[in-house]
């Protein structure tokens, strides 16, 4: 893989992510759409996701940095997929109520340890079932999904293929193909 053609895929994920994060942020401020807290753990994922990908268009790194740069980029997806996954699901459950609320994520990590604040956020609350925007009758936690997925796939496909272009690399400074020499 050329380090153009890692850039460039580096470079269309943050801008795909910079997107997404500017139309949450659109939804929220000029919408007045509140986010609930998977909602903000989405967002964490996709910042995460985000940064890393930009850093690493920056960087241009080669075969190892690559390697790192797709397993964090990986990692967030999966991260904000499993999240993105959790709310869609509790939005499709009819029968679910969430009758308990959830205090603001600034109540909440003020008032209880660190770890059981972030527990409580992943959990979800009653905002999390409402959906209160579509685009196309999918909600902001399937829109999530379904970039989370994308993204995956590609970091997932890239490793694939670092892993498949190393292997076919020899180990010494050899030739991977045998001479046949013929008289």
């Amino acid at each position: 893989m050329s380090l153009a053609c890692s850039r460039s895929l580096f470079f269309m994920a943050f801008t795909a992510g910079a997107v997404a994060l500017g139309a949450s942020y659109y939804l929220e401020y000029a919408v007045g759409l509140a986010p609930c807290s998977l909602c903000l753990v989405q967002r964490m994922f996709m910042t995460l996701l985000t940064f890393c990908c930009g850093l690493a268009a920056v960087h241009g790194p080669r075969r190892v940095g690559l390697s790192l740069y797709w397993v964090v980029a990986l990692c967030a997806s999966l991260g904000g997929t499993t999240a993105a996954w959790r709310q869609v699901l509790m939005q499709g459950d009819s029968v679910l109520q969430l009758v308990e609320c959830s205090p603001a994520p600034e109540t909440l990590f003020s008032s209880m340890p660190w770890l059981c604040a972030v527990l409580r956020m992943v959990s979800g609350s009653a905002d999390c079932v409402e959906i209160s925007w579509t685009l196309f009758d999918l909600s902001i936690p399937e829109w999530s999904l379904l970039f989370f997925v994308a993204m995956s796939i590609l970091a997932f496909y890239q490793l694939i293929r670092l892993v498949w272009n190393a292997l076919q690399q020899p180990l010494s400074g050899e030739a991977s193909h045998r001479r046949l020499i013929r008289d």
